[in-house]
């Protein structure tokens, strides 16, 4: 067979499985074909996209029929299946394609189409009149024939649409053959451009009216085409020309001011990074122009901690706040978790700070056991191709312990960064002695409590880590049916989703029960076959034995109605003990044997029989093969399934009889259930009390061994005999009595000797280690020196809050709860706080794969896309998985991410934090922040200018009552911001938190107060200046120590360039009323440093936190702003709608309340300071604004005019809007036009269609808008 005969072959077998996906063979198609079918295509797609990486054509170097029949064949698929992801993959196919359809013997065929645009693709059509690829007698002739069977593609000349793919079928309309030969090529061409139904020759000579009207609609779309060759050669002679030298010398120009502005910016973060470590930075130069992060956040960090700030004080009076981080992996870095975590607990901790707490935040980090040990695993087999085993144990952990120092303080920096304030002198490692020392304690204690026992019982087994892991570690994955997927081993993908049944012989011959599996390979370990004892089919069963056709060994058969559904299948149920928990449940009641048929590594055993040594998923499939050749087999089906896989190596999980070390978990589970019940333990939201009862009232016991090397090694030793042939440790033949547990060696073998007195014992230590949730679930007090009594343990255990995602709050939290009050007497905190998961823009969970992982410090420092795609390639993802993820990351940022800053970021997962399950982060709402940042920013250096050099502010502004009214007001709404926030933060509700400071900035303080006060800054009097001044000064700083939490480095930066009172006494410095405990201090004291007492030294976060200030509540002043803020937004409308920027019109209001119109006439200041209005006349009820005034009606009592004559020229303006009129009636017009059509109605997505509604509703809109506009205008020509 030649080259292009294999080709075309290989097109053929193409059509089978893509027939199940385009129509009309889709609509027949059962979902498992279509499954399987995919597969097919996208393996073979994959072959041919290898081939064509290093060929232009299939065969040779010019096109022949093997390119035609292929490319024939992946028209449809590439117009309506193969998504853009997919396409992406495909580089070469893609490339090639486009040539073929190019070519003159296939484009009257397959050009002209479009690719299909959904972004993942697979979706079967609609049924459609249209086929999706030409018929087998219409494909193209050998090309030696193309000049003989050429054809004509239809013509772009309007008379037709080009055909395009839609979203619910094919759209190519491909031209027989046989019907090219019949017609010369002027007829085929013909028939291409007829439309609506009008074909050529179809019934006698044309309508003169219909070809009149259709010339004119052909000479209207030529001149179209002829002006737009025109515009086109016009824009290509400019382009060759070059710029103009004015475009030139602007661009130049823009260039340099570029430059000029990087240079001063490097210039300024240069300064600000030179100050010494541990240094206050110094402030006293000119506040920069802008915002600018980097030069903003450097240095505050270092001087706070060198200065002590971030310790508590051991003999403190102060009412203790302990809160304890959620210890990472060592080994891991910050990912947006961590940093949401990191975000709130130190917004909570700088909070109480200020409060007048003695706050301790403890940092640590975890060893991550079976996450370090495979890294460290990997990181050997690549640089030298060892194993752990070629090293040995002690020398294996050397190389971890090495790996931990050089790459586990990464983690640390990047923390920093965040800006989070711990007490790094307290920083904590689950491997250091201490702690080691209180895993220890914690395990023999319970041990000799009885609550640690040793089973053989059923555990997760993943077969690629040689260990059990625990449920936190098993992802679920939900098929459907027959599914193909990946698992770690196997060259082929594995079947999964099926369910396979076959017959058990019965043993006196008389007939058989028929039994269904998912996993068919553990028939080999079957011991019963379970019926329903109601069942009338099998009761004369019960008793009875089935034959296993591999060795011939009796099986019995059982009833039980715990297990069997008899209304399900057959009814009868096969059990296979050790393999299933379900069947080890069935089998412990009714004590049944347990076979073991796999071996560690996932192959059989030699309890497999013939099949022992091959793979489990080989066996899957060989021993249906066998079952078949025995006559066994009645048949597979689909089955929907959840397959479990575990989570770090991505095998399929096994259950597996292993002899464990469990702990009994039910005691400490009551008390758990307890101290939430009667408030001793509060977990907020209280939506998760339900979860925290129901997982605790049906607890299991607990697995604490894991097969590794790297973690706390069990103090448990395995006694041997002289002259004894005992099981060994860890296999079913181990004696479970043979252990003793003690925290020595010493003390193991004096117990050993105590119990065979006069024998000579062996001891060998359990090779295992502990479940990394058993160290953490001892964090909260082993870290303060438990199980010693020191000082720390009684001054700062129990803790006050744990804060964490709600999706450990059983693995991890539960635990400590249980742990802490079992060994400690105490619940080990107060609150639990659960924040929500952090998922992408499009609610999608973080995944590597997807490309939507994004490190914190890319958000902080901004990163190209380039350089975003090179972290793809430090990782562990496959080159498919690099592939998507690139992809995924041009979707998402196909800029990069900008440059955002801590604060900015810091206070959007904050922002997001409500007390929900999931946070869609989007970027773009991080860069607002940072814009945000600038405007903060912009209020000080408005603030700096207008305060004076030698400004000094009082210490005391408690009678408000005396000064002028916008100030009145804005402290009065200060007092109102503090007052919401506070009581936000108690109750955790952080999106109101930051929705009060936000607010209170924004839309109070700098779009309202700043703009009130600058006439009177310009032109007040000097009473009048003063009291403002040190309104706005006291506003700044009260508005910053609020903000402070959520903004360290900004806040800081800002605040020490404020000026401040001579004394410390300042405004709002009285602590507010905290939750008990109630603190005996306020919040301003000294840090370790001794900074406290001059402020010029001291840091905004030693500084009180604001309190509300009852006699800054001015109800009277806010409802008088109110009349004037409705006032300001209808003129604002008014100014936006008649395109008003520069202009100062006058403004009158028409008010019929008098109240009201005196309250307007006092304020009219303000109301034309907000609305750059020239004048502001306040009229009495019924007098009449002058002619040419632009109305606005603000309530029934209320009414603004702005006077625009002599301001616009009504004609122009009429013009104008005219234009603007026609503009939006044709857009609407076309639009209506379009969705009208019988396609549109049946092709067009319905996300297509809702956009065209939101369109239609929108040009609706401007149309009744410019309808307004006219109608005002014409009335001012009047």
């Amino acid at each position: 067979m030649s080259r292009v005969d294999s080709w075309i072959d290989f097109a053929r077998l193409l059509e089978a499985p893509l027939a199940s996906w385009l129509q009309p063979g889709s609509a027949q198609a059962q979902q498992y074909s279509q499954a399987a079918a995919k597969a097919r295509v996208t393996n073979d797609l994959n072959v041919l996209e290898q081939h064509l990486t290093m060929a232009t054509f299939v065969v040779g170097d010019s096109m022949t029929i093997a390119d035609s029949q292929l490319a024939t064949t992946l028209a449809g698929p590439l117009m309506h299946l193969i998504g853009r992801k997919q396409q992406e993959q495909l580089p070469s196919v893609i490339r090639w394609f486009t040539t073929c359809t190019r070519h003159p013997a296939l484009a009257p065929f397959v050009g002209g189409f479009t690719m299909c645009q959904d972004s993942i693709g697979w979706k079967a059509p609609v049924r459609s009149q249209h086929p999706s690829t030409p018929p087998k007698q219409q494909r193209p002739a050998d090309l030696s024939m193309q000049q003989d069977q050429e054809m004509q593609a239809p013509h772009d000349d309007g008379d037709v649409d080009s055909p395009t793919a839609s979203a619910n079928g094919p759209a190519v309309q491909p031209v027989s053959a046989e019907k090219a030969k019949k017609g010369s090529k002027g007829e085929v061409k013909q028939a291409a451009c007829a439309s609506d139904g009008d074909q050529a020759g179809a019934s006698g000579p044309e309508d003169p009216e219909k070809k009149a009207k259709k010339d004119a609609k052909a000479a209207e779309k030529a001149a179209k085409k002829a002006k737009a060759a025109a515009k086109e050669a016009e824009r290509k002679a400019q382009k060759d020309a070059g710029p103009s030298e004015k475009k030139k010398k602007a661009k130049d120009e823009a260039d340099a001011k570029k430059a000029k502005d990087a240079a001063e910016v490097k210039e300024l973060i240069d300064r600000a990074t030179s100050t010494p470590k541990g240094h206050k930075k110094d402030i006293t130069s000119d506040m920069f122009k802008g915002y600018c992060p980097p030069a903003v956040e450097a240095a505050w960090y270092e001087w706070w901690e060198q200065s002590g700030f971030f310790k508590p004080e051991l003999d403190s009076d102060k009412p203790p706040f302990v809160i304890v981080i959620p210890p990472p992996n060592v080994t891991g870095s910050l990912h947006l978790g961590h940093a949401l975590t990191n975000s709130i607990q130190d917004t909570v901790v700088r909070w109480r700070r200020m409060s007048g707490y003695n706050v301790l935040w403890l940092p640590g980090t975890d060893h991550a056991g079976i996450a370090t040990q495979t890294v460290v695993e990997k990181d050997l087999a690549k640089r030298k191709g060892l194993t752990r085993h070629d090293l040995g144990r002690e020398a294996f952990l050397e190389q971890v312990f090495a790996w931990v120092k050089t790459y586990g303080g990464k983690i640390f920096g990047q923390m920093r960064r965040m800006g989070i304030s711990v007490d790094w002198d307290r920083l904590a490692f689950t491997m250091d002695d201490n702690l080691v020392a209180a895993v220890q304690e914690a395990f023999v204690r319970l041990f000799q409590e009885g609550l640690i026992y040793r089973e053989n019982r059923l555990v997760n087994w993943c077969c690629t880590l040689h260990t059990a892991v625990s449920d936190i570690e098993v992802d679920h994955l939900e098929v459907k049916g027959r599914t193909l997927v990946s698992v770690p081993g196997y060259s082929k993908q594995v079947e999964v989703g099926v369910l396979t049944s076959f017959a058990y012989p019965l043993e006196d011959g008389s007939g058989e029960i028929v039994v269904a599996t998912t996993r068919p390979e553990t028939m080999l370990g079957d011991t019963a076959v379970a019926v329903h004892p109601d069942d009338d089919r099998y009761k004369h069963l019960h008793g009875k034995f089935v034959v296993h056709p591999m060795d011939g060994r009796k099986v019995p058969i059982i009833p039980d109605a715990e297990l069997v559904d008899m209304s399900f299948g057959t009814g009868a149920v096969k059990i296979t003990p050790a393999h299933d928990p379900n069947d080890y449940a069935t089998g412990k009641r009714h004590n049944l044997q347990c076979i073991n048929i796999l071996d560690d590594d996932g192959r059989m055993n030699a309890n497999g029989g013939q099949f022992a040594g091959q793979p489990r998923f080989t066996v899957r499939k060989t021993v249906v093969e066998w079952l078949d050749s025995k006559g066994l087999l009645r048949g597979t089906q689909d089955n929907e399934m959840s397959v479990p896989f575990c989570s770090r190596s991505k095998d399929i999980i096994e259950p597996v009889l292993k002899p464990q070390w469990w702990v009994n978990c039910q005691g400490m589970a009551q008390d758990g259930i307890k101290a939430a019940q009667d408030g001793s333990l509060e977990i907020i939201p209280s939506d998760f009390e339900a979860t925290w009862y129901r997982w605790l009232e049906n607890i299991r016991d607990w697995c604490v061994s894991r097969q590794l090397w790297w973690g706390h090694r069990i103090p448990a030793y395995y006694i041997s005999l002289e002259g004894e042939k005992a099981g060994a440790a860890g296999t079913q033949y181990e004696q479970m009595d043979r252990w003793v547990v003690a925290k020595e060696v010493e003390q193991a073998q004096a117990e050993a000797q105590k119990r065979f007195p006069g024998k000579n014992v062996t001891l060998s230590q359990d090779e295992d280690v502990l479940d990394t949730w058993f160290s953490s679930g001892l964090w909260p007090f082993s870290t303060m020196g438990w199980p010693n009594q020191t000082p720390e343990l009684a001054q700062f255990y129990p803790g006050a809050l744990l804060e964490t995602g709600h999706d450990i709050l059983f693995f991890w939290v539960a635990r400590m709860v249980m742990m802490g009050i079992k060994l400690t007497g105490k619940v080990p905190f107060k609150q639990v706080y659960l924040h929500s998961m952090v998922r992408d823009a499009h609610g999608r969970k973080m995944s590597k794969s997807l490309g939507n992982v994004i490190d914190p410090l890319h958000v902080i420092e901004g990163i190209s896309l380039e350089d975003l795609h090179d972290t793809l390639t430090t990782g562990n993802l496959s080159p498919a998985e690099v592939q998507k993820a690139t992809a995924g990351q041009k979707e998402d940022f196909p800029d990069g991410i900008e440059e955002c800053g801590t604060d900015a970021l810091r206070f959007a997962l904050v922002a997001y934090t409500s007390q929900g399950r999931d946070i869609n982060l989007d970027i773009k709402r991080v860069v607002a922040y940072r814009h945000w940042c600038n405007k903060l920013w912009n209020a000080i250096k408005f603030a700096m200018i207008n305060l004076g050099d030698d400004f000094v502010p009082v210490s005391d502004l408690h009678n408000s009552q005396q000064l002028p009214f916008g100030c009145q007001w804005i402290l009065s709404r200060l007092t109102a911001a503090v007052d919401s926030t506070i009581k936000a933060l108690h109750e955790y509700q952080f999106q109101s938190a930051t929705q009060a400071v936000y607010s209170f900035w924004q839309y109070e303080l700098c779009d309202v107060f700043i703009e009130l006060i600058k006439p009177v800054m310009s032109s007040g009097d000097a009473a009048t200046q003063q009291a403002t001044r040190e309104t706005l000064c006291t506003c700044l700083d009260v508005g910053l120590r609020l903000l402070h939490p959520f903004m360290p480095f900004v806040t800081e930066e800002l605040w020490q360039r404020l000026p401040h009172p001579h004394s410390n006494a300042n405004p709002s410095t009285t602590p507010p009323p905290l939750q008990q405990p109630t603190p005996s201090a306020n919040g301003s004291q000294a840090g370790p440093s001794g900074n406290g007492g001059d402020p010029s030294q001291s840091s905004i976060m030693m500084q009180p936190y604001p309190e509300p200030q009852q006699a800054w509540h001015n109800p009277e002043a806010e409802e008088h702003m109110q009349l004037v803020d409705n006032a300001v937004r209808a003129v604002r409308k008014l100014r936006n709608d008649y395109g008003l920027q520069r202009q100062r019109p006058q403004l009158f209001i028409q008010c019929k309340d008098r109240a009201r119109g005196e309250v307007l006439s006092k304020l009219a200041g303000e109301i034309g300071s907000l609305t750059s209005c020239a004048e502001v006349t306040v009229q009495q009820a019924g007098a009449a604004a002058p002619p040419g005034c632009a109305p606005a009606v603000i309530d029934d009592s209320t009414i603004v005019q702005l006077l625009l004559a002599g301001i616009l020229d009504p004609q122009k303006e009429i013009d104008k809007l005219q234009k603007e009129k026609v503009k939006v009636e044709e857009r609407w017009n076309a639009l209506k036009k379009k969705m009208a059509t019988a396609e549109y109605a049946g092709k067009t997505p319905a996300k297509i269609k809702d956009m065209d509604m939101e369109n239609l509703g929108k040009a609706q809109k401007e149309q009744q808008s410019l309808e307004q506009q006219l109608h005002d205008m014409k009335q001012l020509l009047q």
